[in-house]
């Protein structure tokens, strides 16, 4: 048992399996009354039932807030405008989430005048540094409680005997050993045979969000996005409010088996996992986004933005969300997205996104210009002059080779 006594312990709550055996072992290891926290980032739970479970596995009181439409708004529409893809491909659900997550643990300690807070996460994750450096940006007084960089237990086999042994209810077995994270942006999936990059999955066995391919629909569908300076607004001309429509287009990308992710990553920690994504409503908004950007934006403001779009998605994946780095980045996004302004059409049929057309009140495409065709901007005869300087040095480099 530690030296250390704490008055008051928030603990970060899912009801999951890492969670639920950490009230026991606080209990056991640490003095003090345990506050459960459970954060509404979009999740489909029965929040009652959460409740009672963790009162029952021994928590002194309970908290549940609700904040999928913040998490919308702050974190995943800022997310979408910059078109932010960890290495290019993963649209980050659950790093966007984990920020505002720790903002309500911090929250809550400061209300109960707690002094520690506790997270379940791995010492081979990547959400530990992600709160801990949420935890540090916000309150770095707060001392923080990670039970798997302390307790004996060696692997989720182990969690689930001590779950048995000590009475707490848990949903996952041995056999079905998956971790999951959902949030109104996507569930992950990642554990059990998922771990080996040489295995096929059978995909139906956890899927939540989205429709195998062989069971979606044989017929196309035709949406219609609108956007005002980067933010989606509306879904078939009917306005929306953010957390409306990310579900709404969870719902319809779904359907056609859209948004899914099978994918290697490389954790923040230093080595590479499995896990599979779905994240359908985002998938359409950043295909979207993309194409009307490609519209109304320069191609010096495109090339600027497609880089820092990377850096972005570095930092936001390595919890660096409150930094200084980032704030600088999302200043630049946000006046980027002046022009960002349309429709964009898209065909959704059998996990494919397809254009079907877009419109801008500030395109920068001119027909006249882009055409074969004569017009009075362009004359074909200044092109001489212009490859004439282009290939100059080639000519040179070649001369003296």
């Amino acid at each position: 048992m530690t030296n250390e006594q704490h008055e008051k312990i928030v603990l970060a709550y899912s009801g999951g399996l890492d969670t639920s055996v950490s009230i026991p072992w606080l209990k056991e290891h640490y003095q003090g009354d345990i506050i459960a926290v459970c954060v509404d980032v979009g999740q489909k739970e029965d929040w009652d039932a959460v409740e009672i479970k963790a009162i029952q596995s021994g928590a002194h009181k309970f908290y549940c807030p609700h904040v999928a439409d913040q998490l919308v708004e702050d974190f995943i529409f800022p997310a979408i405008t910059a078109n932010a893809k960890y290495q290019g491909t993963y649209l980050l659900g659950t790093a966007l989430a984990r920020p505002l997550i720790a903002q309500k643990l911090v929250e809550i300690a400061h209300l109960e005048g707690a002094s520690a807070i506790c997270h379940g996460c791995t010492g081979k994750g990547n959400d530990q540094v992600r709160f801990e450096m949420a935890i540090a940006a916000l309150d770095p007084s707060l001392k923080v409680i990670a039970p798997w960089r302390e307790w004996e237990i060696k692997s989720r086999e182990d969690a689930l005997d001590y779950a048995e042994l000590k009475g707490v209810p848990v949903i996952s077995t041995k056999a079905k050993i998956y971790s999951e994270d959902e949030n109104i942006m996507h569930i992950s999936h990642e554990g059990g045979q998922i771990e080996d990059p040489s295995q096929a999955l059978d995909y139906s066995e956890f899927y939540h969000f989205t429709t195998p391919l062989e069971e979606t629909p044989d017929q196309a569908e035709i949406i219609t996005l609108t956007f005002d300076k980067g933010i989606a607004v509306a879904l078939n001309g009917s306005l929306m409010a953010p957390a409306q429509l990310l579900s709404t287009l969870n719902a319809i990308g779904g359907k056609h088996g859209i948004g899914v992710l099978d994918w290697v990553e490389d954790r923040l920690i230093g080595m590479k996992s499995r896990g599979v994504y779905e994240t359908p409503g985002a998938t359409l908004l950043i295909n979207a986004h993309e194409r009307l950007e490609s519209l109304t934006l320069t191609k010096e403001t495109l090339r600027l933005k497609n880089h820092l779009a990377l850096e972005y998605a570095e930092l936001i994946y390595n919890g660096q969300w409150f930094s200084q780095a980032t704030k600088a980045i999302q200043a630049f996004m946000q006046a980027s997205q002046e022009t960002v302004s349309g429709q964009v059409a898209l065909k959704l049929y059998k996990g494919n996104v397809l254009p079907q057309g877009m419109t801008s009140p500030n395109a920068l495409f001119d027909m006249g210009v882009s055409s074969f065709g004569e017009d009075d901007l362009f004359n074909h005869h200044d092109a001489t002059g212009f490859i004439n300087i282009y290939t100059l040095s080639t000519k040179i480099q070649e001369m003296k080779g």
